[in-house]
């Protein structure tokens, strides 16, 4: 699992410069998130993102609610150096370098929290849902996606067997990409920390991992720095790793379609109300 400490180093450098090829990756998404959270943001007030990285949700919708001030946190400074540089001009865009659940109380009360993927690494989410509803006026919105199980997420499959295989099926709650695929653990949990009117929507959409004039090349470099094999292919000796990047050309070769590679993830896009302060 990454830790805090790596997205405030190594990780969240890695993702600040592939912040491009993630965002077209997590485009379809972004669609799909995007539209949830269009559908219940407030024209004005305070909006939080939780886990912005390099500022995509936050800029989209502040550009979609131009009287609605919006704040995205995270822990790499890397992001949010690219988070802040893209927000360039948007007056009411700021984003919050720390933890959030540490944040949250100074900006509250909020009119709106939203997170793309990036809910799922909380340690202890029971918690962490019980605080950001604090912060939250009662009767306002909460949008987030996340992944739905391993198995159906058809990229991450894929890699398990291109790379050697996943891990054992997990039981209970354990930070990471999966973390919340679980609906009704995730419906009981957020319904346990006072959230109402709970609902989750599955969708499964395009994960687009290669393009340009070398679609399998790109998708490789990718995965070698984002996802599941990177790791992997970080740590395999030099034959090793020759024979991994041969598997993963095979996997992707195949996939090739007008000059692009696409997977598909599975996702849920969850929304909820806060309730009223215990």
């Amino acid at each position: 699992m990454t830790g805090r400490s790596e997205w405030q180093s190594r990780v969240g450098r890695v993702w600040a410069q592939e912040w491009r090829r993630t965002d077209r990756a997590l485009a379809s998404v972004a669609e799909r998130l995007d539209a949830a959270i269009a559908a219940v943001a407030p024209q004005s007030g305070h909006a939080v993102d939780i886990g912005c990285g390099a500022g995509s949700t936050t800029l989209a919708l502040a550009a979609a609610r131009p009287h609605l001030r919006v704040t995205g946190i995270d822990l790499s400074p890397d992001l949010l150096g690219t988070a802040r540089e893209r927000g360039e001009g948007h007056g009411n865009v700021a984003f919050a370098e720390g933890d959030a659940l540490a944040v949250l109380p100074t900006l509250a009360p909020l009119d709106l929290i939203v997170s793309r993927h990036g809910v799922m690494f909380f340690d202890d989410p029971a918690t962490a849902f019980t605080r950001m509803r604090a912060a939250m006026r009662p009767g306002k919105p909460l949008v987030f996606s996340c992944f739905r199980a391993r198995a159906e997420n058809d990229w991450a499959v894929a890699l398990d067997a291109a790379v050697g295989g996943g891990p054992a099926v997990a039981t209970g709650y354990a930070p990471g990409p999966f973390g919340l695929a679980d609906r009704a653990f995730t419906q009981d949990m957020l319904g346990q920390a006072g959230w109402a009117d709970i609902r989750a929507a599955a969708h499964d959409v395009a994960y687009r991992v290669g393009g340009g004039d070398d679609a399998v090349e790109d998708a490789l470099g990718f995965f070698a720095r984002i996802g599941p094999a990177a790791t992997p292919l970080a740590n395999a000796a030099p034959a090793e790793r020759y024979a991994l990047e041969a598997r993963l050309r095979s996997l992707l070769h195949p996939r090739v379609v007008d000059g692009a590679i696409d997977f598909t993830a599975a996702i849920w896009i969850w929304t909820a109300t806060a309730g009223e302060a215990a």
